[in-house]
């Protein structure tokens, strides 16, 4: 696992985050970054919550899923930042007593396979008071086997409608995503394109 640059280090015990040294770039605030179901479903306490803007990274279809979503021999597909581009999502302000349980839930819940790289990254909130802060990222690892990259309609489509996984369908991944980043008013005109082929029975 790829761990969080220079301003803050991880102890690492048995694969889990056992405590938080901070380096002389001490850290006042501590946020996580959300893009996909963080957004709507963060499963972690959090101190205040903010709509943000990522720039140099995009949320995209682009992982494999071999778990959740799919199986090796059947992969699903699931959102990845990658790169280029902004990404609207959501940031999470953490207590400094929540962040080693925050961190150790993030990493069971986003590292089953170890696709993604957790990273740093300058974001601006955009509340009521605009301002940059560091937060931390799951991006995509573009050298992991589960890296799909940037896949045509029809490929996003085939896999889609096969993926099944531990926690469902595909297609129900997708089209909840969609929904839900409909409804805090966040568009993503790829997936929106997906929604409107599987809706118009474009695998047929």
């Amino acid at each position: 696992m790829r761990q969080l640059p220079l301003a803050v280090t991880f102890a690492i015990s048995a694969g889990k985050a056992r405590g938080v040294v901070w380096s002389g770039a001490m850290m006042a605030e501590f946020w996580v970054f959300g893009y996909g179901s963080l957004m709507w479903r963060p499963g972690f306490a959090y101190a205040d919550r903010s709509p943000a803007l990522l720039t140099g990274l995009h949320r995209q279809l682009c992982i494999y899923s071999h778990v959740h979503r799919g199986t090796p021999d059947n992969p699903g597909l699931v959102m990845g930042l990658d790169r280029g581009g902004r990404c609207r999502g959501i940031a999470y302000r953490i207590d400094e007593k929540d962040r080693i349980a925050t961190i150790d839930y993030l990493r069971a819940r986003e590292q089953v396979a170890m696709v993604y790289i957790e990273s740093l990254r300058t974001i601006e909130l955009m509340g009521e008071k605009r301002r940059k802060v560091r937060a931390l990222t799951f991006v995509v690892d573009r050298g992991h086997d589960q890296y799909a990259g940037r896949l045509g309609l029809d490929q996003q489509l085939d896999l889609v409608l096969k993926g099944v996984g531990q926690s469902g369908r595909c297609i129900d991944y997708v089209r909840s995503t969609a929904a839900h980043l409909a409804e805090i008013g966040v568009r993503d005109h790829g997936l929106e394109a997906l929604v409107e082929a599987l809706d118009k029975g474009r695998n047929a």
